[in-house]
């Protein structure tokens, strides 16, 4: 007949307690390992991106950027610490940066894939059209930031244009004021901010609009683009 073979509580009190400091001692190993492991993942990539040729970028999860690389600092011709937290917002061009920063924002706020179009400042002080893409990063599930790259689009913006006789013809019968209009919104800007860009009121920016309408013969804005595009008012 088998006998049970009882401890004394002073027995499993303690065997208790080595059990819970192995238990402690296995999580804090495992916490070292995940925190070693997330580092040398991020230094590898720092690695890489440091050796693309192209601009590249992190930020964290409050939209404050953590890293750019070599090909960012060097067009820029700052270190990193002056380019992260917002410090890159520094090279942005004055008509761009409101924009710029609303569509930066919104997309975080969205958790949500973004690309814009605007000038930052090389290290030159000469203003380069970039395209700016990012993408929103997530980790087991949990959003930890946005990763993104940026190239000069410079030459693309100002590739030359022969200008439509026609074009120029029709363009230049127009009023100054009823030019600016256009002008800004071939730029990509809306009736709203092309008033306020001129200091009108919303009513009277969008009369211009009407008219330029009326007066280019068509009836959209991608026709009042094209317009301004080949009389060379705005780069394609």
């Amino acid at each position: 007949m088998m006998t049970e073979t009882k401890m004394a509580p002073d027995e499993s009190a303690e065997e208790l307690r080595a059990l819970r400091e192995r238990v402690t001692q296995l999580e804090d190993e495992l916490q070292r390992h995940k925190v070693a492991s997330h580092g040398s993942a991020e230094e590898r990539f720092h690695r890489m991106a440091d050796a693309a040729p192209v601009m590249i970028w992190t930020a964290g999860p409050e939209a404050l950027c953590t890293f750019f690389n070599a090909a960012w600092l060097e067009f820029r011709g700052r270190n990193l610490q002056e380019e992260c937290g917002n410090g890159w917002a520094d090279g942005l061009h004055p008509d761009d940066r409101d924009l710029c920063l609303e569509t930066y924002l919104k997309s975080f706020s969205a958790r949500q894939a973004f690309r814009i179009e605007y000038r930052l400042q090389r290290s030159d002080g000469e203003y380069r059209w970039v395209e700016n893409t990012g993408v929103p990063n997530f980790e087991d599930g949990k959003f930890c930031g946005f990763i993104g790259s940026a190239v000069d689009v410079t030459h693309r913006k100002t590739a030359m244009v022969t200008p439509d006789e026609e074009a120029v013809r029709i363009v230049f019968s127009l009023t100054e004021r009823e030019r600016q209009v256009l002008v800004l919104i071939a730029e990509g800007k809306s009736t709203k901010e092309a008033a306020a860009r001129l200091g009108i009121s919303y009513k009277t920016a969008d009369s211009h609009r009407s008219r330029i309408l009326e007066k280019l013969g068509v009836h959209e804005t991608a026709s009042m683009v094209r317009y301004a595009i080949r009389a060379g008012l705005v780069a394609p």
